[in-house]
């Protein structure tokens, strides 16, 4: 020990005597299991970083790969100096000598038991103490290693077996389920996860929910990354991002992500260019059995079947045959998206992610990826607010909470009613537990200084000390958002349109004839299918598009709160919820801004920090914030739904029956349809109608259409 203290002191003259006690210790008790000095470097490395941040990784891979030469030539034991031996010593001699000085030197020539480690326990255990300080300091403050260019980022670190990774790098793990064991996960200074286990079973389809904020996407981040660690030979593909528009058509960009098939397909041109471009004749007669060998690849793969299962995808998602060979350029960020998922789809990767997929689809699209996803071969993990979905689609539930995942068999409302009992038996479990200490006590109390009692006493304190630390049990607390209650009654007619036409150029008629009404105690929700013109006609009964004929009629004291997408992503995301509130309605003091914030849930932290920082969910709710603080009477929702969780749509949908205003929305959301809605409006064929029968009958007609198609 004493060799590797020479190096340590030698290299670190300011080391603290704990560190320098705990770092010898961890390379003495550890000798046996470092194979090289990657190992050594793993175990104090980071300890080393610490003693002296101005030295670069490779100054203390090289004072490692000395600590481990050491162990090497010491052989791991705990000797107290090594000594390299340039003469043949007699050992008589040495004898001689330690009778005379008095001095043993048996350590020179032997292991011995009594210094197994020099190591004072209560020093090491003062050493670790103080390493943990300075972790939770450093992860409290992570903002210094996850904050690049002023971008709050997430971060994750995780403990992986040495055993498994060199498994993997050698290539003889072949496990097709996936365990993430004992990893964290922080964004910013808030931490999402600690020491969290996730195990997903090869084939089962697993729904992710979670409050908003909770860090649902991230952790879909860092499993497709990788940042979390787990098998390399499992493909992934996470749906996050749309393609890259350009010339390629939008059949041809979901074909090209079969790699096999577009490789063969290159090559067979090649090969058959080679055999007909040769006009002497005397081509290669090898050509011959190679495009043969490439033929019966393409056969063996189906290669001839992809395009028809191609455009069938496509056909699902929404995409007509003209449409499938539109160049992807034409398309907008949300058929671009759409364009993505059935990449997904056409490809089946061993791990396919998906976030929001609902968030991009009308309801008949939405129905069909339910009937999709239900014969998926391989492993799905989906993150969906749309219970509907995970219903259909789900056959097992992750609940991510309290830095934490808690895994449940079933679709979603198994979860629901399992958890719910499951929180039920604890709190009745944590009040009995509450009551037994209690009647213990008291009974302490009362006979504590009765000699009779004297033992019954000392056996109720032994048997409360031994009892389980008592943990409250953890209730997620209840979403609330809170309209507007003090709002202008207007008498009819409130809003109206009377025989309009809408174009957006001679040959691009969207609507014809439409003639449609809403008042106070309106509860309309729009469908159709994507392109039948719903965003088109909200902007029309808002105004901000003038109708090529007909009229337009809007009360004079009509005040609409609009909610859309594009409105979360205009917001200025450098700056703070808070200061968002003071841009748009200036002039009002800050605690003002706060309470109209809390209103929707966005309180504490959430409101001073930057907006960039915030889950999609919560922008949502100060988008919320933002449209009622100018007193509406009249709301008009584009799918205020997405990126909301569960509880927070539930929450919206009572809001909603509750506000004494109008309504009209866009929603795919069948609950928040069901919960709000009492009429339902159809865009299609260039035309509004209400239909008889409401959502109920519109799924039959779809439905319907489902079944034609086949």
């Amino acid at each position: 020990m004493a060799a590797y203290r020479k190096i340590l002191t030698s290299e670190f003259p300011s080391i603290d005597t704990e560190l320098l006690e705990y770092v010898t210790g961890v390379l003495d008790g550890g000798s046996g299991e470092f194979e090289d000095q990657n190992d050594v470097y793993d175990a104090v490395g980071c300890l080393l970083h610490e003693v002296d941040s101005d030295r670069d990784e490779d100054g203390i891979r090289k004072i490692c790969k000395k600590l481990f030469k050491t162990l090497q030539i010491s052989g791991g034991d705990t000797q107290q100096n090594a000594i390299l031996l340039d003469a043949p010593v007699q050992l008589s001699d040495r004898q001689l000598d330690t009778d005379i000085k008095g001095n043993d030197d048996r350590s020179i020539w032997m292991t011995t038991r009594e210094n197994v480690s020099q190591v004072d326990k209560k020093k090491l255990e003062k050493a670790e103490a103080k390493l943990k300080a300075k972790q939770e300091r450093r992860s409290q403050q992570p903002e210094q290693s996850s904050k690049q260019n002023g971008v709050i980022s997430a971060s994750a670190s995780q403990a992986v077996s040495r055993k498994d990774v060199k498994a993997d790098q050698a290539g003889a793990s072949k496990a097709t389920d996936i365990r993430i064991e004992n990893f964290d996960v922080a964004f910013g200074e808030k931490i999402l996860l600690k020491e969290a286990n996730l195990t997903l079973a090869f084939g089962r389809r697993y729904g992710l929910v979670g409050r908003n904020g909770a860090g649902k996407s991230t952790l879909l981040r860092m499993i497709g990354s990788r940042e979390l660690k787990f098998q390399s030979h499992i493909s992934i593909l996470h749906v996050e991002q749309e393609v890259v528009g350009d010339d390629t058509p939008a059949l041809e960009s979901v074909l090209e992500c079969d790699e096999k098939r577009t490789r063969l397909l290159k090559k067979e041109k090649e090969l058959n260019d080679a055999l007909h471009g040769n006009s002497s004749g005397s081509s290669d007669p090898s050509l011959g059995s190679k495009l043969s060998e490439v033929y019966a690849q393409l056969e063996e793969i189906e290669a001839d079947k992809a395009p028809s299962k191609a455009a069938m995808i496509l056909n699902g998602l929404g995409f007509s045959p003209s449409m499938q060979s539109q160049s992807t350029k034409e398309f907008s960020g949300g058929w671009r998206m759409r364009i993505a998922l059935a990449r997904a789809l056409f490809s089946k990767p061993d791990l396919l992610l998906l976030d929001e997929p609902t968030n991009m689809l009308d309801i008949k699209a939405i129905l069909w990826l339910e009937n999709y996803l239900q014969d998926w071969p391989t492993t799905i993990l989906v993150v969906s607010h749309d219970k509907k979905f995970l219903n259909e689609v789900a056959t097992d539930m992750l609940h991510q909470h309290s830095r934490r995942i808690d895994s449940y068999r079933g679709n979603y409302d198994q979860f629901f009613k399992t958890k719910t009992e499951k929180l039920k038996n604890q709190q009745r479990e944590y009040e009995a537990q509450m009551q037994f200490r209690a009647h213990a006590q008291t009974f302490i109390d009362r006979f504590r200084y009765n000699a009779n009692r004297a033992a019954l006493v000392q056996s109720k304190i032994k048997q409360l000390e031994k009892l389980p630390k008592l943990i409250p049990v953890e209730k997620e607390s209840d979403v609330i958002l809170r309209f507007p209650a003090d709002i202008q009654k207007l008498s009819p007619p409130i809003l109206q349109l009377d025989e309009v036409d809408f174009n957006y150029g001679p040959d691009a008629r969207i609507f014809s004839k439409v003639d449609i009404s809403a008042n106070m105690e309106s509860r309309i929700c729009i469908v159709g299918e994507n392109g039948s013109g719903k965003t088109t006609l909200l902007k029309i009964l808002l105004g901000e598009l003038s109708p090529t004929s007909g009229v337009r009629h809007c009360h004079r004291n009509l005040k609409i709160g609009y909610f859309s997408q594009h409105h979360i992503d205009t917001m200025n995301f450098d700056l703070t919820a808070i200061e968002v509130m003071a841009q748009r309605f200036p002039g009002k003091n800050v605690e003002q801004y706060r309470q109209q914030l809390g209103s929707f849930g966005v309180t504490g932290d959430l409101a001073t920090r930057p907006v960039s920082s915030l889950s999609g969910g919560q922008k949502s709710r100060v988008v919320f914030a933002l449209m009622c603080a100018g007193n509406p009477n009249f709301f008009i929702l584009d799918e205020p739904t997405n990126h909301l969780d569960i509880e927070t749509v539930e929450a919206l949908g009572k809001a909603l029956t509750a506000f004494k205003g109008g309504v009209i929305l866009v929603s795919h959301d069948e609950s928040l349809i069901r919960m709000v809605c009492k009429e339902l409006w159809v865009c299609g064929d260039r035309t509004v109608k209400a239909m008889e029968g409401g959502l109920d009958e519109y799924k039959k007609m779809v439905e319907k259409e489902f079944e034609q198609q086949r």
